[in-house]
């Protein structure tokens, strides 16, 4: 079978390059001529540990190919990865006009049987609305089959969680279709999870949901923590040894972020009303997400009586450590509040910067560690990053003005940073 996958930002770059890995022959299928360009050449358009390696080896290999043609790489494929955006609107809604422009596309263009397999985070019904688009468009009738099959990805780890899938879920109402997705994972050993569209598409949401949940949960937490004296660390850790609660996604910090939880809560909780159901759980998630940066600054206000005029060093851009990715990031926030108050900041990130359209005053981008710290008032720790994690406090201690940090991945040892010197302060850990 030869496998089409129409985008190929970081779902479908992803997809084809590990379908590649599998043994299929895959055309990856864009718009953006710059994008297939550099693809091409072996060169991603986004940080993802070893998925760089995979494409030039596949180019190689010739296992991969990209292009703008659509026509021909439609009419050749046998089986075709919806893996377009799906940006959150204005009201929380997933925005679903690449996804149906794409369906129109392949009915136009179709000449034969194609399986269509939506790996976009979609709305439950999605399926049968890409079902209606590409009927629609069709101008001869050709038979067809549309399945989803929602990626489970984590940024930083995708080759690792694609090659090696916890589990791998087909929502179908077609035999045919079901099969036919089987056999491109046959090589995979995973659950196998088959199910209709509907449960598979909800699957998708309610996963990353709980994910929200146990980091909203253990961050609320950790705010009471504060107040008992009580380390939020050991807590999660005795409650995470209880294989119904499990560790994973209990550290606490400024709150979530990235392309996926904070667009994919919202859609669901839209989803609900719109079928007059409240999710009041999953609404106080995200509540506590939009405010958990502010319980940091409420703290280093506190220390440093205003921002206005201090400099500030801002250590981390990206949502999580090993991915460029500034989506929805909590270092973001941080830095609004803190230029709304009128402070200096200078920014690090080993790997993400800030997109070229974004110019702010008082703000210096960094390249170095120390440089972002030289005579800072005060340090935010914004992303847990190994060279973060590995700073020389005890020299950086001679380069601040003045040695305040706040953690906000409690990263760092209070006991440590207090016996250097440093006014700590990170969240429900300062024991």
């Amino acid at each position: 079978m030869k496998i089409l996958v129409i985008g190929t930002g970081y779902v479908g770059s992803t997809t084809a390059m590990v379908f590649a890995e599998l043994g299929w022959k895959v055309m990856g299928l864009d718009t953006d001529v710059h994008k297939i360009r550099q693809l091409r050449q072996g060169l991603l358009h986004f940080h993802e540990p070893g998925l760089e390696d995979l494409l030039k080896k596949h180019i190689q290999s010739g296992q991969i190919r990209f292009t703008t043609d659509k026509d021909k790489a439609i009419q050749e494929s046998d089986v075709i990865f919806i893996c377009v955006g799906t940006p959150s609107r204005p009201d929380g809604s997933a925005d679903l006009r690449f996804v149906k422009q794409v369906s129109f596309e392949i009915g136009q263009k179709m000449n034969g049987y194609k399986l269509v397999v939506t790996k976009s985070t979609v709305p439950v019904g999605t399926q049968e609305l890409v079902t209606g688009w590409i009927k629609a468009a069709q101008e001869h009738v050709y038979p067809f089959d549309v399945a989803s099959n929602p990626e489970f990805l984590r940024e930083g780890k995708a080759v690792t969680d694609a090659l090696n899938p916890d589990r791998i879920v087909i929502g179908s109402e077609s035999k045919r279709a079901t099969n036919l997705l089987k056999s491109l994972y046959h090589s995979v050993k995973c659950p196998l999870v088959i199910t209709t569209p509907r449960t598979a598409e909800l699957i998708k949401y309610a996963s990353n949901a709980f994910l929200a949940t146990k980091i909203s949960y253990i961050n609320e937490l950790a705010r009471l923590c504060d107040e008992l004296n009580v380390n939020v660390k050991d807590v999660a850790g005795g409650i995470g040894l209880d294989p119904r609660i499990g560790s994973s996604f209990l550290q606490a910090g400024i709150g979530y972020g990235g392309s996926c939880f904070p667009k994919d809560v919202s859609a669901l909780i839209l989803t609900a009303r719109q079928n007059n159901i409240e999710l009041s759980v999953l609404e106080k998630v995200v509540k506590v997400n939009q405010t958990q940066h502010s319980y940091l600054t409420d703290k280093a206000r506190a220390r440093l009586g205003s921002f206005s005029g201090k400099k500030i060093a801002i250590l981390g851009l990206a949502f999580k450590p090993d991915t460029d990715d500034i989506r929805e990031a909590p270092a973001l926030r941080i830095i609004e509040s803190l230029l709304n108050e009128r402070a200096q900041l200078r920014l690090y990130d080993p790997i993400a910067t800030l997109p070229n359209d974004v110019k702010y005053e008082s703000v210096a981008v960094c390249l170095e560690v120390e440089e972002a710290l030289k005579e800072a008032d005060a340090v935010f720790l914004c992303t847990e990053w190994p060279i973060i994690r590995g700073i020389d406090w005890a020299q950086m201690k001679h380069v601040m003005s003045h040695g305040n940090v706040f953690d906000g991945r409690n990263i760092l040892n209070a006991h440590d940073m207090q016996a250097m010197g440093y006014y700590y302060q990170s969240i429900g850990s300062n024991d």
